[in-house]
């Protein structure tokens, strides 16, 4: 009995999804600039209340 009769080629790449990572890497850049410049201005309204 042949021990690896059912062994995938992982060259075959039958379950992977095309994705652009160029685009993946842009939109989480800029998520988390848009996310963190909300965070710095809202952090910087509140300020301005408390004095």
């Amino acid at each position: 009995m042949d021990a690896n009769m059912h062994a995938n080629d992982p060259r075959q790449h039958i379950n992977e999804e095309p994705r652009n990572d160029l685009f993946d890497l842009m939109n989480g850049f800029f998520g988390m600039l848009t996310f963190m410049a909300v965070i710095f201005f809202g952090m910087v309204i509140i300020k301005f209340i408390a004095s």
